[in-house]
């Protein structure tokens, strides 16, 4: 199988699925027991009811435009059931969710098209302590899976821990890591990686870069000098721009997203350590404010605990 069908087939293993109910188990507990409160003595979906699930998916982290979105599609509702009991809204308020989700200009995996690109390159961003390297690396776990080849660029030369963070990442999933001395040009360590690639006939090349830029315009302009780099060895490189972000910092990730996208033409987003933290709306927020395809969620400290996200999975694992 090859890393087009890895990406074609989406069908969720027993496995899979016990790993993301369980990372969610946080958000769940926090969003239900406030849920529940909100309705103890309702019969209906009133004006309180609502003002309380307003608030309660603004502290869950979904961000205040994306709850507005949902509170206005559930009065609309209201407005036009007449009668909608309390009982009732768990079930009304992830078909909202739901549909608002599948409206973004955003599609998961079932339809992401591979074409073919080889190698294909994916340049990885996001600040210091995401769990950017961890990330590249059960990502390149994944694709190994698929039989695809795999090599693994050092282009975070500011810090020594993250070249050897990625050179452990490398030995652990047996893939090869293009690495140069500590201070060495990151766009140098990219030419190198995508040279070797092409040379070695290699299907996937994910670069690593530094999350540690002290303004925008300094990130701005090392991403865009590799990214030329990259394009005089492969053109139209990168192919896909990953966005680590930890999903725990919860409005914080919304505004390194900002920042981001701001600097380059992120097309991709991983939503790290939904398992450690309550705040897992914030992947409902990014998702719909960013209008940017969430393609890995990260449910877990093991090797295989990066997945593919699914909207519509997610929203129901979030409401079993």
């Amino acid at each position: 199988m090859g890393l087009f069908d890895f990406f074609k087939k989406k069908e969720t293993t027993p496995v899979e699925q016990e790993a993301l109910d369980k990372g969610l188990e946080k958000t769940k507990e926090g969003l239900f027991s406030k849920l529940t409160k909100a309705v103890i003595g309702k019969s209906t979906v009133d004006e309180e009811v609502l003002d309380e699930l307003e608030e309660i998916l603004v502290t869950s982290d979904v961000g205040v435009s994306t709850t507005l979105k949902i509170i206005e599609r559930i009065e609309e509702r209201v407005s036009r059931d007449k009668y909608v009991n309390t009982s009732e809204l768990n079930g009304i308020l992830r078909t909202e969710i739901q549909d608002l989700l599948a409206e973004n200009n955003s599609s998961d995996f079932e339809n992401f098209e591979y074409g073919s690109h080889k190698p294909y390159v994916i340049m990885v961003v996001g600040v210091n302590g995401v769990g950017k390297t961890t990330t590249i690396g059960k990502l390149a776990h994944k694709l190994k899976l698929t039989g695809s080849k795999v090599v693994l660029g050092a282009a975070d030369t500011f810090r020594a821990a993250a070249v050897e963070q990625l050179k452990l990442w490398g030995e652990r999933v047996n893939v090869r890591v293009v690495a140069q001395p500590m201070g060495s040009d990151p766009a140098s360590v990219a030419f190198d990686t995508l040279q070797s690639a092409v040379a070695n006939g290699e299907d996937v090349a994910i670069i690593d870069t530094a999350g540690r830029l002290h303004n925008k315009v300094a990130l701005m302009n090392e991403l865009t000098k590799i990214k030329n780099v990259m394009q005089k060895v492969v053109p139209g490189a990168p192919h896909e721009i990953l966005l680590v972000l930890d999903a725990s910092t919860g409005q914080n990730a919304i505004e390194q997203c900002k920042q981001f996208t701001q600097a380059t033409d992120v097309n991709a987003l991983a939503l790290t350590k939904l398992d450690g933290t309550a705040k897992g709306g914030v992947v409902i927020g990014i998702s719909d404010q960013f209008k940017i395809p969430v393609k890995y969620i990260g449910v877990g400290e093991g090797i295989n605990d990066l997945q593919l996200f699914n909207k519509k999975e997610f929203v129901e694992s979030l409401f079993k």
